[in-house]
């Protein structure tokens, strides 16, 4: 009984979700890959393209405060899944940075439209560097939220936690748990509803077994280009953020090698632009600008 009330729970949050990116211009569309499809919304428009990719396990959703923003500012914005979560295939030859990279360029090919500003969180920030040097003619900027893009050192207790917290059936549990840790000091209003559709989403079939293939991938291969990269970059950075030893000086450390502009987010953990949404979303339309000349205006958005 327990069981089932827990499950149709997490439907009613993600039907709640869905209806939510619905009312936002966000009808869910698909570009077919080999091997599987990517699940992605677009608010269309002429204006400046910029598209979201969500860091692993999460949901398109997470852009779900800055998106209306930037659509409100003139951009064009496109969010998707991440290959392996969300409404996009779960089963996929490969997880890597790279190949969500080029998940996002398709995506861009397929609506005609570019270039691009990608923003990309924690590991996705990986994809959307691959995206820039792989092809440079659709990328013209690369919004850095919380990157993670080199392989960061865990103590033993850590590496003990992680082997303990996946081990279970409860690890679907710990994930959303830990998920919720990474929001230290202004979580969404929404968010325990996110945090029931990411858990609902995450028990569907092989979805947990790609977070597991994802999270055991080096991040070598993204660390060994960053010294290439010569794309306008923004880094956001939270300064709680618990990903990092210290999040000021991975920020500067990241920017000084791939000459990147910072923001550093006081108070914000691992999504910055969730839990200080006005005052990210207000620096990545200044960030698009400037790439864009004849682009949106900066005008604020008046909530409600």
């Amino acid at each position: 009984m327990r069981g089932s009330f827990s499950k149709s729970a997490d439907r009613i949050a993600a039907q709640r979700i869905g209806s939510f990116m619905a009312s936002n211009d966000a009808r869910t569309q698909f570009t077919q890959i080999e091997g599987g499809r990517i699940a992605f919304d677009d608010t269309g428009g002429a204006g400046p393209v910029v598209i979201g990719i969500p860091g692993m396990g999460d949901l398109r959703s997470e852009y779900r405060l800055v998106k209306p923003m930037l659509q409100h500012a003139g951009c064009r914005v496109v969010t998707m899944d991440v290959r392996g979560f969300g409404e996009s295939s779960a089963e996929w030859p490969d997880y890597s940075a790279r190949a969500v990279g080029r998940d996002a360029i398709s995506i861009l090919q397929q609506l005609g439209a570019g270039p691009a500003t990608i923003m990309g969180n924690s590991f996705a920030a990986g994809s959307a560097l691959w995206a820039a040097k792989e092809s440079p003619g659709l990328v013209n900027g690369v919004v850095l939220l919380g990157p993670i893009v080199r392989d960061l050192p865990l103590k033993t207790i850590q590496k003990l936690v992680l082997l303990l917290g996946f081990a279970g059936p409860w690890r679907t549990w710990f994930c959303t748990t830990y998920w919720s840790s990474l929001f230290p000091t202004k979580p969404a209003p929404d968010h325990a509803e996110v945090k029931a559709a990411i858990a609902a989403n995450l028990r569907e079939p092989k979805r947990m077994q790609a977070l597991l293939k994802m999270l055991s991938l080096s991040k070598s291969d993204t660390a060994a280009i960053l010294d290439e990269i010569s794309v306008p970059s923004l880094i956001v950075m939270g300064s709680k953020d618990p990903d990092f030893p210290d999040p000021v000086e991975e920020s500067r450390s990241l920017a000084s090698r791939i000459n990147a502009e910072t923001m550093i987010v006081a108070g914000a953990g691992h999504y910055p632009h969730v839990e200080m949404a006005d005052e990210v979303g207000q620096r990545i339309i200044a960030f698009v600008r400037q790439l864009d000349k004849s682009g949106p205006a900066v005008v604020p958005l008046r909530r409600s």
